[in-house]
């Protein structure tokens, strides 16, 4: 979301945004500082995760990443072509794969031409896996330019901002003009959030009373 973690030679105790310091065994300080007061710090023990790995009991909940070594793309696309919910709200579950955001999962949806509202378990194999595929590639991208930043709150740790903005397809931009077809991107409402989709690239999902046949 935003706030960084800073390695110095002291602490750094008179900037408005630290939350904490801590000072090292090697005699350095790690501080973290975070604008929007989102963050904090936690001592715990490490236990095994479901799927095997060793990490902090209190997120045994939390699945892996895409960029992780654990994870398993496969495993992943049947876990989520088993919840009857909408994709959009699938991405976002943490418990179902952690990591993407809700910018990076509208912009997944749009390459995927997959519309927010369709449901996890009416998608093929397929475009589950090609979702899921967009996510970890626009999230590759986002990295090499430095994430999105639509305000001072996200830079990185020498307060750079990153220019992925530049390159979003539909967050952000309502009435503008799709990319691919040049219609004009909509605003929706979704999960208390705002979601941005091209209506003509991303086709609304079936009546739910209708056949429950693989879509795409």
């Amino acid at each position: 979301m935003s706030g960084q973690f800073r390695f110095s030679d002291r602490p750094m105790r008179e900037h408005p945004h630290l939350r904490f310091d801590a000072r090292l065994d090697d005699g350095q300080w790690l501080s973290f500082l975070d604008q929007r007061t989102f963050g904090g710090m936690a001592w715990d023990h490490l236990g095994p995760a479901p799927d095997g790995r060793l990490v902090p009991v209190s997120l045994r909940h939390i699945a892996v990443d895409p960029y992780e070594p654990a994870f398993d793309l496969d495993q992943v696309v049947r876990r989520v072509r088993r919840r009857r919910s909408e994709i959009k709200r699938i991405l976002l579950d943490q418990t179902v794969v952690s990591g993407i955001g809700n910018i990076y999962a509208d912009e997944a949806l749009w390459r995927a031409r997959v519309h927010p509202e369709r449901l996890a378990d009416r998608l093929s194999a397929s475009v589950a896996r090609d979702v899921l595929t967009q996510a970890r590639t626009v999230m590759a991208e986002a990295l090499d330019q430095g994430g999105t930043s639509f305000d001072a709150l996200y830079v990185n740790v020498n307060g750079e901002s990153g220019y992925f903005e530049r390159s979003l397809a539909v967050y952000g931009r309502e009435a503008e003009a799709c990319l691919r077809c040049g219609t004009g991107i909509r605003r929706l409402q979704f999960a208390n959030r705002s979601s941005f989709i091209c209506g003509r690239c991303q086709r609304p999902p079936r009546a739910r009373g209708g056949p429950r046949a693989p879509i795409g």
